[in-house]
């Protein structure tokens, strides 16, 4: 095997192991099994009062096996890349099949059409924790010089480096190198005995270039801003008003009322609300929704998912009409269409999921302004920070640190702590102004579900929704049972 695909020799990885972990798999006679192999490297710094309060480094290295058999799914894994803990995995994974052992493939290809959407000009393996420190530093000192009122300030800087390599019992083999970083920043502010915090970052799949002068001031000057812009706000109104999201991170509206809800493997068992209504108008025709692997540098782009395939571009709602599912390897072959590149996984102890990786909507007919002045009295949402939804009925709720009131077509006072609860088919039908600035958020965003945390990107532009119902107070929102989202 050449490059990338050696990456794992040095582990003691080769195709024999791969082999006998493929034959062992399928040797009860399941439809289909993988072997996907994971190392990645994860450093964390953190600056406080001036000073490196933590570095931190941690490795983990493993594989885990699957089979499929019919709707039914095996799985084992180890943290030993040996012969005999492969085997053993495999076998694990094969004891939910019963049958003649199906044949393993004679010979395995390694696959040379996948995409390279996250090439490095310096690898994160040449990066020393000295490298990031005057970063941290230039994060500090803009943050204290933006405002006397700042009196705390946190940075950190996160990244992750390694590789993961698939092989299939159809005798494919597909490697990828994953790099990703975050920068983020935590600010608290006092003023007139109050205090007041807020947070922002930066995140991609980059090297050290992503932190350009420019991007990492705006990040700076954004999160203090949002900051002391606490200390004039007041608490949300509550009751049901029209609500208008925000450009880029409210694009969280998409993730919670539509995106886990087009989950296929939701849609196979019946629990989503999204389930009867594939090619049926759900939103007005200019509501398209897609979801999307390939945006160059984006925290949710991947170049194949975690199942070998490629990872594209894929349209759920088009023109107002539900198109597609995010499909995995088994939601597709149960509705007899191609996979979409969305089986991913937290890591090798688990095995895939349809997921999520950019979520957005495309523009609109309208304009930015235009959506706020058809607002009496409403709500403009600006950072939102954390959800979740019932995929079974739809229901949704998520918390927006930062908004305004929208008073006779005008942004006016700030307001904070506000909870917005809605339904989102019910949503995505009332739906009914979208601007031409979709924007797709560059913070640090990750999914849960099933107890599994992936990556994940997401966009919005201006939309309006006529009615929704906010609440005032802090977060109701924690981790979901069936999907949820945190920043």
């Amino acid at each position: 095997m050449s490059q990338p695909e050696e990456y794992f020799a040095q582990f003691g990885v080769d195709e024999r192991m791969i082999r006998e972990a493929v034959a062992a798999a399928v040797a009860r006679g399941g439809c289909y099994a993988d072997v996907f192999f994971q190392h990645k490297v994860s450093r964390t710094v953190i600056l406080e009062d001036g000073a490196v309060s933590r570095a931190t480094t941690s490795v983990d290295l493993g594989a885990g096996v699957r089979v499929v058999s019919g709707d039914q799914t095996g799985y084992g894994y180890t943290e030993e890349l040996t012969h005999e803990s492969l085997r053993k995995a495999a076998a694990t994974a094969a004891a939910i099949a019963a049958g003649p052992a199906k044949a393993s493939p004679v010979a395995f290809a390694v696959a040379r059409d996948i995409p390279r959407r996250y090439r490095l000009a310096r690898p994160w393996e040449a990066v020393r924790i000295d490298d990031m420190l005057p970063l941290l530093r230039s994060v500090e000192r803009r943050a204290f010089a933006m405002d006397v009122r700042i009196k705390k300030v946190i940075s950190s800087l996160k990244e992750e480096h390694g590789a993961i390599l698939v092989a299939d019992s159809n005798g494919r083999i597909v490697c990828d190198l994953q790099p990703s970083t975050s920068l983020r920043i935590w600010c608290t502010a006092e003023h007139r005995g109050r205090r007041e915090e807020n947070y922002g970052a930066l995140a991609g799949r980059a090297d050290m270039s992503l932190y350009s002068a420019e991007k990492v001031a705006r990040m700076v000057d954004e999160t203090v801003r949002r900051t002391v812009v606490l200390f004039e706000a007041s608490e949300a109104p509550s009751g049901e008003m029209p609500v208008v999201m925000a450009a880029g991170a409210s694009g969280l509206l998409l993730h919670e009322a539509i995106g886990h809800g087009m989950e296929a493997d939701f849609n196979r068992k019946n629990i989503s609300v999204y389930a009867d209504k594939m090619g049926k108008r759900i939103a007005r025709t200019f509501v398209t929704v897609v979801d999307d692997g390939m945006i160059a540098g984006a925290l949710g782009a991947i170049n194949v998912d975690d199942e070998s395939n490629i990872a594209g571009h894929t349209v759920l709602v088009e023109e107002g009409k539900l198109a597609s599912y995010l499909h995995d390897r088994i939601s597709a072959a149960h509705y007899g269409v191609a996979p979409t590149g969305n089986g991913r996984r937290e890591s090798y102890r688990f095995p895939p999921l349809p997921r999520m990786r950019a979520t957005y909507m495309l523009d609109g007919p309208h304009e930015r302004e235009e959506v706020i002045r058809s607002v009496r009295r409403g709500i403009y949402c600006e950072t939102l920070t954390s959800g979740q939804v019932s995929v079974g009925v739809g229901d949704f709720t998520f918390f927006v640190k930062n908004a305004h009131l929208i008073e006779d077509g005008e942004l006016t006072r700030p307001i904070k702590n506000v909870n917005i609860l809605g339904n989102g088919p019910h949503v995505l039908a009332q739906l009914d102004m979208v601007a031409d600035d979709l924007e797709i958020y560059e913070g640090s965003s990750t999914c849960v579900k099933a107890g599994q945390t992936v990556p994940v990107s997401l966009g919005l532009p201006t939309v309006r929704i006529p009615r929704m119902t906010v609440a005032g107070g802090t977060s109701s929102v924690g981790d979901a049972s069936l999907g949820g989202f945190i920043e």
